[in-house]
């Protein structure tokens, strides 16, 4: 019943096919989305890198230009240590990843890529 309800979607719509750029995301079980998201947790993750050597370099413009004021300095300092723990926490989730699939499904990479398993035809 489900297909040739499908049948008759696609004698109405016509085939549709996906846009440029789209097609590598396809796939029969879901594994287009998973790509998706990884592909969006890679960007985040360079875009907090980029992020954490920009006040890397602004903390240190900050320390040298501070000319002996301990407030200034103290900031700068500040903003150093902050960015240190912020890239500690980004590289400290991998490993907690890693660990977690490693306990739980026996493989270390089990989390940062995951498959997604469908019905075999």
């Amino acid at each position: 019943m489900f297909s040739t309800l499908i049948a008759q979607v696609n004698e109405f719509f016509g085939e549709i096919s996906p846009p440029p750029g789209v097609r590598e995301y396809g796939g029969e079980h879901g594994e287009g989305l998973i790509l998706f998201a990884n592909n969006i947790l890679k960007l985040v993750i360079v875009g907090g890198g980029i992020f954490t050597f920009i006040n890397f370099l602004l903390a240190g413009f900050g320390f040298i230009s501070a000319g002996g004021d301990p407030k200034k300095i103290e900031q700068s300092v500040n903003k150093i240590w902050q960015s240190v723990l912020g890239l500690i926490i980004l590289a400290g989730s991998f490993v907690a990843a890693a660990l977690v699939g490693w306990i739980v499904f026996g493989d270390a990479t089990a989390i940062l890529n995951p498959r997604i398993y469908g019905p075999t035809q």
